[in-house]
């Protein structure tokens, strides 16, 4: 589903030239559970961008379900972004006025979906991740695990090709970590959704059945922990 052949990534700041990726191959078929590791500065977080389409490579091609998005002008990256890639963030992202019901809904505002599939998709996005008793809560009247569960269901409401994960435990305390976890795993047990987890967590990353370690914007080991 995902392949990455000889990615860089190179940054000019004036005369100074920053490689933050040096060359990196790797795939990942759909319905794997994958963490990308690696400590602050090794190049996880631009890989991440790349393969969120949020950023392109200097050089390299990648592959999404069979086409080379890595060279696409920037609207049909976020076209590919809102329709392919579910997004969940370390700090949720949702917007404080609206209930958890309408968070939920806002990707498929962008997409154009009309509002009685809006909210049909949003309240069974909301069920799977088990908030189905507090879709009209807002983000302060929610724990941060439940504010992250709501951040998952947006991230599954557009049915997208992968999860893509930055950090997601990193606001919570270690038992709603856990769970979060546990919920991704379910995630992609029942449904068979596509994971990847980037993290620094080592004791998060020895949970999953496929790690891949980068420093110093290569790939160093993949396996398990």
């Amino acid at each position: 589903m995902i392949e990455l052949k000889n990615v860089k990534k190179t940054y000019r700041m004036g005369k100074i030239t920053v490689d933050a990726l040096r060359g990196i191959s790797l795939s990942v078929a759909a319905g794997e559970l994958v963490a990308i590791v690696g400590p602050s500065g090794s190049g996880k977080t631009t890989l991440m961008n790349i393969i969120g389409c949020l950023d392109v490579p200097t050089s390299g091609e990648y592959w999404l379900e069979g086409r080379e998005v890595g060279k696409l002008p920037d609207n049909e990256l976020a076209r590919l972004r809102n329709q392919k890639i579910g997004f969940v963030f370390q700090k949720f992202n949702l917007l404080p006025q609206l209930t958890a019901w309408e968070n939920v809904q806002v990707p498929l505002v962008y997409a154009g979906v009309k509002l009685k599939e809006r909210r049909e998709r949003s309240l069974e996005a909301l069920r799977q991740v088990g908030l189905a008793e507090r879709i009209h809560h807002r983000p302060n009247e929610l724990s941060g695990g439940q504010q992250q569960r709501v951040a998952i269901a947006r991230a599954l409401v557009t049915r997208p090709s992968f999860l893509l994960a930055d950090e997601p435990t990193g606001n919570l305390d270690s038992r709603a970590g856990r769970e979060i976890i546990d919920l991704l795993f379910e995630l992609n047990s029942t449904n068979s959704t596509t994971v990847i987890v980037v993290t620094h967590d080592l004791g998060l990353a020895r949970r999953f059945p496929r790690v891949i370690s980068i420093q110093d914007g290569q790939v160093v080991r993949e396996g398990t922990i």
